[in-house]
């Protein structure tokens, strides 16, 4: 199992800056929060173990707010030392396939969307900040987008 840090870094060592692919905080929680319910729908089991809360702006994982919050809406850099073989086959192949489809998106066009995912929304019911979005709720959720 990977942690939710790694699952980003994989994020932000594919982002090319030099063509405008930058990442910001708010994107990387919706790709991380994509990879998570895309991991469980196809696997059965979390990606990583750090919890995905509904907050105003989408799922979030609060570990990794805090760690990149520093640069606000800015771009986030890449990471330092990113080693591609810490990854198995499996996960790099998951994470590319998400940054594929959802990379090409700006952050709010990924905010919108996850506006629109039963996970998050049946979380921020009542507009309670903080609600853990569960892997069951997850899972059950990208079931429907993911062929067998």
């Amino acid at each position: 199992m990977l942690s939710a840090r790694k699952v980003a870094e994989y994020f932000l060592a594919k982002a090319d800056e030099s063509v405008g692919d930058g990442i910001t905080n708010l994107k990387l929680q919706k790709l991380v929060y994509y990879a998570q319910g895309y991991h469980l729908a196809l696997h059965g089991t979390p990606l990583f173990r750090e919890r995905i809360e509904a907050w105003e702006h989408g799922p979030v994982v609060p570990e990794l707010y805090r760690q990149y919050k520093q640069w606000g809406s800015g771009h986030l850099p890449p990471p330092a030392h990113f080693d591609p073989d810490g990854y198995d086959r499996a996960a790099a192949q998951l994470l590319d396939e998400v940054y594929d489809v959802f990379g090409q998106y700006s952050a709010w066009k990924l905010r919108n969307m996850t506006h629109e995912d039963r996970p998050w929304i049946d979380a921020y019911q009542n507009g309670e900040r903080n609600r853990v979005i569960s892997h069951a709720a997850l899972r059950d959720y990208f079931k429907d987008y993911v062929t067998a």
